[in-house]
């Protein structure tokens, strides 16, 4: 190809918005155009990286057996509604109804309209187990779309789907597609994590993300840097060495009028906000809860639905909250509260003579003690995990990192077949439900990920596997232009991408543009090749040069693609 001829403009500096690396390099390398806030066009500088990402994909879902189709972008809501997701998503899933009134989704994920394709096509055991997948654009109307295309509204995403007939034949698939990822991760150079995650509004019985570290993330980790324990924020182990010394002293009133909060309530009292307590109320299946947490602590609500093994679980209204506990907000404490129903953090009940409400407006209560002064119905690990927090392996203290998701996989059990009615027949001739899996990576976010951990001051460094041309082709004058173009065509012949720098400009204009776009070999035709016939050849990644004969160009440069990063 062409430089003059192809479709792209580098720039020396990004927009103003755009905030992270990849986001930066992405717009001055001419990958994406940005149309609206989380919707871009890839030119076709990113797109054809966008197309060796999905080839790897592709080889490593072919090799455990996946099988590629394609479903509808627009969905019909009817599934949607049988599976109970047209309530529980919120404003991101984008609801359209059509010119006869039907109501549509456009697709933020695909499991009922597989499970739907399933049904149809499957009934008997003898054709399981089954993993399809597909690379399809997805749309999720996030109310904040940032970082370019890591978190973009419409984006381009692999997912599979696996369908089987017992719980252990899905998580050996499980096992297989997890290897599958750590594969195409690895192809394209990231130095990832593997955590336990949450299932979300996906649901399903257990789940693993695959993250990079990266300043620009707007997930967060916990990570231990002595044994490697590494999991989500929300699903993190929060353990704490600071069990209290001391007596307990008599609890008493002190007057806080018009102090509501705990920051206002710690610096009245100028005491730590961690010797304050929070009492936060939820409705729940099982009736008004209040749960207790330190000042300094935040509720992590899916794990307090574990502890109380709750179908239904949100924030109490404030309105709510005085009508049935007959108290001001901001003067709530656990003192007197009906023990039935009191979930406290496990923190909590490691600690003495704290800060909390009287159950009286304007007053608080201090010195307050759990077991003495309040009895819990449950306790757990109920809290986000803070800076401080110990590994809960091996002792040593963890850090909170940011990191980017890569990629989710979801052991779904029954859920969707069971709501949308997809059984097939056993051996017994026996009407089952699908056992399910569902394995997704975000392609287009992918391409960012790589970027964020391969650039330098110059542009982006892209692994050989992945890069939009493999070689670059550079005259530095007219007097080395007619060898550089053949050059270009004993590598075009050999089946090396290449691109062809033919632009009536400087030197020093091609070798930056080669460098920010990432291309793993320059070959230079300059001075050394009119004093010696030698071509330069010189490496993006780590700088190295050589000189080869104009009839060993191709050979070698072949060469230096085969050889390891």
């Amino acid at each position: 190809m062409r430089f003059s001829q192809y479709l792209v403009t580098t720039s020396k500096e990004a927009s103003r918005e755009a905030e992270c690396v990849s986001h930066q390099l992405m717009l001055r390398a001419g990958l994406i155009m940005k149309f609206a806030a989380g919707i871009y066009s890839y030119l076709p500088m990113g797109y054809r990286v966008l197309a060796r990402i999905t080839s790897i994909i592709e080889e490593e879902m072919e090799r455990i057996g996946a099988q590629r189709l394609l479903l509808p972008f627009v969905q019909p809501a009817e599934l949607w509604k049988k599976s109970g997701r047209w309530e529980s998503w919120g404003e991101e899933l984008v609801r359209l109804k059509d010119r006869k009134g039907a109501d549509f989704v456009l697709g933020p994920t695909h499991e009922e309209v597989m499970t739907q394709l399933i049904k149809q096509q499957i009934n008997s055991y003898k054709k399981l187990p089954v993993i399809v997948y597909q690379v399809q654009a997805k749309f999720r109307d996030e109310p904040r779309a940032r970082g370019g295309v890591i978190r973009a509204r419409e984006f381009l995403m692999k997912d599979a789907y696996s369908f089987c007939q017992s719980k252990e034949e899905a998580k050996v698939i499980y096992e297989k597609m997890k290897e599958a990822y750590k594969k195409v991760f690895s192809r394209c150079l990231l130095d990832y994590r593997l955590v336990e995650a949450d299932t979300g509004t996906m649901g399903g019985e257990f789940s693993h993300e695959f993250i990079i570290l990266t300043d620009s993330g707007e997930d967060r980790i916990v990570e231990c840097e002595r044994c490697g324990y590494v999991a989500k924020l929300e699903r993190a182990v929060c353990i704490t060495d600071e069990a209290e010394k001391g007596e307990r002293q008599p609890v008493k009133e002190v007057s806080t009028p018009g102090i509501r909060t705990i920051k206002e309530l710690s610096h009245f009292l100028a005491c730590q906000e961690k010797k304050t307590l929070k009492t936060i109320f939820y409705e729940t299946d099982k009736g008004l809860i209040a749960v207790l947490v330190r000042g300094d602590h935040y509720v992590n609500e899916e794990k307090l639905r574990l502890v109380l093994k709750a179908k239904e679980l949100k924030l109490a209204s404030d309105n709510l909250t005085r009508k049935e506990i007959g108290v001001e907000i901001g003067f709530v404490g656990p003192v007197g509260l009906d023990r039935n129903k009191l979930v406290v953090d496990n923190t909590v009940m490691q600690g003495k003579n704290f800060v909390t409400g009287a159950n009286k407006k304007d007053v608080h209560l201090v010195n307050v003690n759990p077991n003495r002064d309040f009895k819990p119905t449950l306790t757990g690990d109920i809290r986000f995990p803070v800076l401080g927090d110990n590994c809960p392996l091996c002792g040593n203290e963890t850090k909170i990192k940011r990191a980017i998701e890569l990629g989710q996989i979801f052991h779904l059990g029954e859920g969707y077949s069971s709501s949308l009615g997809a059984t097939f027949l056993d051996k017994m001739g026996k009407e089952k439900y699908f056992i399910m899996g569902c394995y997704g990576i975000g392609v287009s976010r992918l391409l960012a990920a790589v970027i964020e951990q391969n650039y330098d001051k110059d542009g982006i460094i892209w692994p050989k596997e992945i890069a939009p041309f493999q070689a670059v082709v550079i005259a530095t004058s007219p007097d080395t232009a007619r060898a550089a173009e053949g050059a270009y065509l004993r590598l075009k012949k050999a089946g090396i991408d290449t691109l062809w720098d033919d632009r009536d400009v400087s030197a020093g204009t091609k070798f930056s543009d080669a460098d920010l776009l990432g291309i793993p070999f320059k070959v230079i035709l300059g001075n050394i090749f009119l004093k010696e016939d030698k071509i330069e050849i010189k490496t993006r990644r780590q700088g190295e040069k050589e000189k080869v004969g104009r009839n060993g160009i191709s050979q070698r440069i072949k060469e230096l693609i085969k050889d390891a990063e």
